[in-house]
């Protein structure tokens, strides 16, 4: 840990209380952490859901969800029931130095607590308070509960893709949670601060993660706006209408990415894998195109893939897996897993991968996860 009176992180001096659980409103506080704020997590007697969450590393009073090591690093802990009689005034002081308020409960809950961002504006009216929900605190969902997936599917972000009829799997990435609350959340509260250094006073921040998906929707609404008719699903170039951008399988039943948009790109490609003049135009011949395509990717494992493409420059590459991706030299060298955090146990777990600049953060090196 960087001591306080050294610690020239820009975030340095500022104080988070965190009453979130699982993961965008932790990992938001998280980015604000390793960015040099004090962040106090106000967790109910016994820990959050998550800290129980499998995997699970180390045993009985030291065992700890990896997970939950991950999304606290560096973070102190404030054990309070939250409806006991002497919560609010428990947390008092706590609110009156603070500086940020992170919040993920359904719109009401927190006034029910005595914990709404006007009883604690009254207490601190500098404060900065943040609420991450799933459709905002007014509108007629407000109250909906939801996750991730219900997100994407409520804004239309998953009719955006080609999906198949016969059991369509969810996307992988949870865009939602992360893309839509935590980085908003992150920017917002910066904002926040900003303005409060020139009036002096706080505000509520309503952090909605379905608002911030529409912004991946933002070609189909132009497309809308302008023609008055919005693209059907797998309409658009970016999710494989054509056969240049798309995925595709290999000998071995991995995946190549074929990401050759340019003409150049493309026609590069076509050339290395000895494509027909007839099919290399495939707004014309898509469907035709696309067979092809796959019988030449086909032809090849994914490792035979990766060395034949190794000095290419037609935007071209084979899918890796996760162990694969942390193993790649390209990302060591650039230090995303230099940071560390330990566990109870003993046991030193790669820090969450966060988007916050080196210059911002502290040296790499270890830090306890709570309860260390």
């Amino acid at each position: 840990m960087i001591p306080p009176a050294l610690d020239t992180r820009p975030l340095a001096g500022v104080t988070v209380l965190d009453f979130s659980t699982l993961l965008p409103g932790p990992l938001a506080t998280l980015m604000l952490a390793e960015a040099g704020a004090r962040v106090i997590k106000i967790e109910r007697p016994g820990g959050e859901d998550m800290r129980f969450h499998g995997p699970i590393v180390g045993e009985g009073r030291e065992a700890m969800s990896a997970y939950y090591a991950l999304l606290n690093r560096g973070k102190e802990i404030f054990t309070v029931d939250l409806k006991s009689p002497d919560a609010v005034e428990r947390l008092r002081p706590l609110i009156a130095s603070a500086d940020v308020v992170m919040e993920q409960f359904r719109p009401g809950v927190m006034e029910r607590l005595g914990l709404g961002y006007e009883a604690l504006a009254a207490i601190n009216p500098g404060i900065v308070y943040c609420a991450i929900t799933g459709y905002g605190t007014c509108g007629p969902r407000a109250a909906q509960p939801g996750h991730d997936l219900n997100y994407q599917a409520t804004t239309g972000s998953l009719a955006i893709g080609r999906l198949p009829m016969v059991d369509p799997p969810p996307p992988g990435l949870l865009a939602a949670d992360i893309a839509g609350g935590t980085l908003p959340a992150v920017i917002n509260i910066l904002l926040a601060l900003l303005g409060r250094a020139k009036t002096g006073r706080g505000t509520k921040l309503d952090i909605a993660m379905t608002d911030g998906m529409f912004t991946f929707g933002f070609f189909s609404q132009a497309q809308g706006a302008a023609t008055g008719r919005y693209p059907d699903p797998g309409e658009p170039i970016f999710v494989g209408s054509l056969p240049r951008y798309s995925l595709y399988r290999t000998k071995d039943e991995r995946l190549l990415a074929l990401g050759a948009l340019e003409d150049k790109f493309w026609l590069a490609f076509c050339d290395f894998v000895g494509l027909d003049a007839s099919l290399r135009d495939d707004h014309a011949t898509p469907v035709e195109t696309r067979a092809a395509v796959a019988a030449k990717v086909a032809e090849r494992t994914h490792a035979e893939w990766s060395a034949a493409l190794a000095g290419t420059e037609f935007c071209v590459t084979p899918v890796a897996s996760m162990a694969e991706a942390i193993a790649d030299p390209h990302f060591l060298a650039r230090g995303l897993f230099a940071h560390s955090v330990t566990t109870p146990s003993g046991a030193v777990l790669p820090a969450a991968v966060v988007p916050v600049a080196p210059q911002f953060r502290g040296p790499p090196g270890t830090v306890p996860a709570p309860g260390v």
